[in-house]
């Protein structure tokens, strides 16, 4: 029993040290965790939205190799239907096999529509992170730095249409069972969550779009319900997926910045409507992609990318004046 025991602790301290970061405390909704960032002060990292494919559709050609501290999955992880359980053999097709080299880093990840028609709690089983120690995957949580806060949300039950129209996809509501219980305390505590934060940055996550062009479009509960607490609380970003292509969109009313990052696989060549852009518009591309994102402490410079890593498009915030400029 002893020997047991000692083995047990062991795997356990082994599970522990593969992560980058340690847990903090548990709140209603968001657990905190905390990431060093450079010895210089700074903090870099990748945006992969909508892969989940095997490798297929260049999905390992968008992890490309970039000095970086942690990826960012906006969701989607799995297609077509997340995972059957924690051991589908899907997650190491899906992951552990197609984001090697460089990318041998911590994932923060969010669950997308796709997640939740499979097995939701598979994804946030213990059992992923010790059959991969990169993997991290809540509903909602926070990711504290020096220098920003990232605040990671469950979108996919603000959508209607998900629950108005069950007879069309199936979803594993099995955490969600009152929904506006649900929603209200996760919005309660993302507004405590933003105005308590001191960061330099504050970066929030989900799957759903605010703005996009592209087929799915704005999520109308979205802009309702959590674009109003992202404004009042001077979100620097909101950085989404669920479109398959990249986005750059600049607020009119304050300096929030929208960026898509959808292009991980598979992509939506051509499925767009420039009239939804407005002029907060300011960047579109439909084919696979991602976005590099390096900060200091009163400078952002974001780079979207193609699928090979080729400079596409590129955004440069500064905290002492608070302006933006933009290149293509």
């Amino acid at each position: 029993m002893e020997g047991s025991f000692k083995d047990w602790l062991s795997s356990v301290s082994l599970a522990i040290a593969c992560f980058c970061f340690y847990f903090i405390f548990v709140s209603a909704e968001f657990q905190v965790f905390e990431h060093s960032v450079k010895a210089d002060g700074s903090l870099s990292f990748l945006v992969i939205g909508d892969g989940g494919r095997k490798g297929a559709y260049n999905q390992s050609e968008a992890a490309f190799q970039l000095s970086i501290d942690f990826v960012v999955s906006t969701g989607d992880n799995f297609y077509e239907k997340g995972l059957a359980g924690p051991y589908d053999p899907q997650f190491k097709d899906s992951f552990t096999k197609i984001y090697t080299n460089s990318l041998q880093k911590q994932w923060y990840s969010v669950l997308g529509n796709h997640d939740y028609r499979g097995d939701v709690q598979a994804q946030l089983s213990p059992i992923l992170r010790r059959i991969d120690g990169r993997w991290l995957c809540l509903p909602s949580f926070i990711v504290k730095t020096e220098i920003a806060e990232f605040f990671f949300i469950d979108t996919t039950p603000f959508v209607d249409d998900y629950f108005e129209n069950p007879k069309l996809q199936k979803f594993d509501w099995r955490g969600v069972i009152s929904r506006n219980k649900y929603l209200r305390r996760l919005l309660k505590d993302l507004r405590l969550a933003l105005r308590k934060s001191v960061a330099n940055w504050k970066i929030v996550i989900g799957h759903h779009p605010i703005r996009s062009i592209r087929h799915h479009g704005e999520t109308k509960e979205l802009i309702r319900h959590l674009l109003p607490i992202l404004e009042a609380n001077n979100v620097d970003m909101y950085i989404n997926e669920h479109d398959h292509c990249l986005e750059h969109f600049s607020s009119i009313t304050s300096s929030l910045q929208f960026l898509t990052s959808g292009g991980g696989s598979k992509a939506w060549k051509g499925d767009f409507d420039y009239s939804r852009g407005h002029d907060e518009m300011k960047f579109y591309y439909g084919g696979q992609g991602f976005i590099s994102v390096q900060l200091n402490p009163t400078h952002a410079n974001i780079v979207f990318h193609d699928v090979f890593a080729h400079l596409l498009h590129t955004l440069h915030l500064s905290k002492s004046n608070q302006l933006y400029t933009t290149s293509m």
